[in-house]
């Protein structure tokens, strides 16, 4: 136990020399440098690239703004059997499902809760409007359609906020289906009554 004290107490000195020693030659280095790109400034009058930062946070964005004529964005959503076509655009937050309001269609604030939730996670809650139609499946898949749907057309709008949207996970289509019914079983899984006789 005493020796690998002894040894983690060495470990920490060697990286304090270490860091010393890169300390003390970080100025001369600096200084060689200097003189090198002064000797290459005269030699050259060519002056050089500035490198790109991949840190940068004002870089261009990987994809483009896809807005048609009339300023909205589109995107197509699915879940279960549900398909959803979403248009989104700059507005007051007023959500149309199928011609209803979100409230009327989605009765459940469960449902209400996971079709506002691209916009909480980019915090544009009421930024913007949205009109989608839904068809296929049950109210739960339709509202999961939705928020897909959703979610890419606010990535197309401001494509700024892809990395965020698609941290979240809004942006990957959810495979879950129900599965298929096999024969010789009542359900895809559930098995017919046992009757010993």
């Amino acid at each position: 136990m005493a020796e690998e004290k002894k040894g983690l107490e060495d470990l920490k000195d060697l990286q304090k020399e270490a860091a010393a020693e890169q300390k003390a030659a970080a100025p001369t280095a600096q200084a060689g440098a200097a003189a090198t790109d002064n000797d290459a400034a005269q030699s050259t009058a060519a002056p050089a690239a500035p490198a790109s930062d991949p840190n940068d946070v004002n870089a261009a964005p990987l994809r483009e703004k896809k807005v048609d004529e009339y300023g909205r964005s589109y995107a197509t959503g699915r879940r279960k059997d549900a398909v959803a076509r979403v248009w989104l655009k700059p507005g007051s937050g007023k959500i149309t499902v199928n011609g209803l309001d979100q409230g009327k269609y989605f009765a459940r604030p469960t449902l209400r809760l996971v079709i506002n939730q691209p916009f909480e996670v980019a915090q544009r809650k009421g930024q913007y409007d949205v009109v989608a139609t839904v068809s296929g499946g049950g109210l739960s898949g339709q509202a999961g359609a939705v928020l897909h749907g959703l979610a890419q057309a606010l990535t197309r709008m401001e494509p700024e906020l892809r990395s965020e949207i698609k941290r979240a996970g809004f942006l990957t289509r959810d495979s879950r289906v129900v599965e298929r019914k096999k024969y010789g079983r009542a359900k895809a899984r559930r098995s017919f009554q046992f009757s010993k006789r």
